[in-house]
């Protein structure tokens, strides 16, 4: 079973994937609570948008993924602020804009290619050294921010109303979520795929949800769900020949359907 670790994809391939998968229900936790769940499908669309760019313009992807979501999640939320239309109705407009620009970049370059298709939906051999590194600082930074506000996001997790009245700056704890968010999806694109990302922030998250237990043990719940999600996801496809991300979020299916039976 461990000679799979005997090749250099699989070992960047499963070093990604632990990193993704302890920053995922991290940012996920806020955003469930917060009713903001949408937004990570949105983001991992405009995520897209910023790997069509990087191929298009023979970038890295992942920094203009990043670039491009970072940008993204600040427009989204003035947007969001404007109140001049529905929150959910500017999702869908980034959403269906951003997945426009992927497509209009692909007929650009000549239409779909592997390199596309593997950001699509995750690959054990797309993530390089460099992508390592890029993903090992962006989540330090994520990590970061999160330990560095963590009682304002969970103050305005839990009521934004009455933390705003505390004197907590609401907007700009808002915003910091969006773009920690934004950075989390990119970065995990080359494990999971911009199509299944926001399943890993979302769905461990929901199962932990089922425990009714407190806000920490809910975390420790959820961060658990995805760690194990990831390895056995990576280890399944690389011995099954199967899409990695593809694999990952039908683990996380499944371990939520047999969440949704336990007794309270």
């Amino acid at each position: 079973m461990l000679s799979l670790f005997e090749y250099s994809f699989i070992v960047r391939a499963f070093e990604a994937g632990m990193l993704i998968s302890i920053i995922a229900p991290l940012i996920g936790i806020f955003l469930v609570l917060r009713r903001y769940a949408l937004i990570a499908d949105t983001l991992a669309h405009v995520s897209l948008a910023g790997v069509a760019v990087g191929l298009f313009l023979s970038i890295n992807p992942l920094i203009t993924a990043f670039t491009v979501s970072t940008g993204a999640s600040v427009l989204i939320e003035r947007l969001r602020l404007s109140k001049r239309v529905y929150s959910d109705a500017a999702l869908s407009v980034f959403l269906s804009g951003s997945l426009a620009v992927a497509l209009l970049l692909l007929s650009l370059s000549g239409g779909f290619n592997v390199n596309l298709f593997s950001y699509l939906f995750g690959s054990l051999v797309t993530v390089s050294e460099g992508d390592l590194y890029l993903i090992l600082i962006v989540g330090i930074i994520v990590c970061v921010g999160v330990v560095l506000f963590f009682k304002e996001l969970v103050f305005v997790s839990f009521d934004e109303e009455a933390a705003e009245a505390a004197g907590i700056h609401t907007r700009g704890i808002n915003l910091l979520l969006i773009i920690l968010a934004g950075l989390t999806i990119s970065i995990s694109i080359p494990v999971v795929g911009a199509l299944l990302i926001a399943a890993l922030i979302v769905i461990p998250v929901l199962v932990a949800l089922q425990f009714r237990t407190s806000f920490a043990k809910t975390l420790l719940i959820a961060e658990a769900v995805s760690i194990f999600s990831v390895a056995a996801g990576i280890v399944s496809s690389f011995y099954l020949n199967l899409s990695a991300g593809g694999t990952i979020v039908l683990i996380l299916v499944f371990i939520f359907s047999l969440s949704l039976f336990k007794k309270v």
